[in-house]
């Protein structure tokens, strides 16, 4: 067993109406700490949660930092390969999950001002995120919609014949 296989020991499978639901609950949180100003989505995986927040709070200006950190399931160097530009106050940052808190420690060097949102966080990730929706434990491995595709699934009891 892999040390990636031992972290993660459980999966949480997030469809595109839940994340839809879960993005605009994080919209009625904001709306009631706001007026946002921006929206800094980190991408890739902020992208789609921005996009939703932004059309609820009625935010026309986004920008994006840009961040590698991941592939697939094992988190590798932060690498921040183009950062946000005009930073001022007010300004939302959000991501769709915080994990262990090595990429939003990295984007806070870049934008330490901003209110940083995100639908779901675990643990280890937690002290940096202002406003959340969704805590899940840390050994649990976040399926987001982009990266899965419907498949059909045995029965759990297989029929005999």
């Amino acid at each position: 067993m892999s040390s990636t296989e031992k972290r993660y020991q459980r999966s949480f499978n997030v469809s595109w109406d839940q994340l839809h639901r879960d993005a605009k609950a994080l919209a009625w949180r904001l709306s009631e700490i706001g007026p946002w100003d921006k929206v800094i989505a980190i991408t890739r995986g902020g992208l789609v949660p921005s996009a939703i927040v932004a059309r609820e709070l009625e935010i026309r200006l986004i920008d994006t930092i840009c961040i590698s950190s991941y592939d697939h399931q094992s988190q590798s160097e932060v690498n921040v390969i183009k950062p946000a530009e005009d930073l001022e106050d007010n300004v939302l940052l959000i991501d769709d999950l915080v994990d262990t808190g090595r990429t939003a420690k990295a984007v806070r060097k870049y934008i330490p001002n901003a209110h940083f949102a995100t639908i779901y966080v675990k643990p280890a990730g937690r002290p940096m995120v202002d406003t959340y929706v969704t805590e899940v434990s840390q050994n649990t491995w976040i399926f987001f919609p982009w990266d899965t595709a419907l498949t059909f699934v045995d029965p759990i009891i297989a029929n005999p014949e």
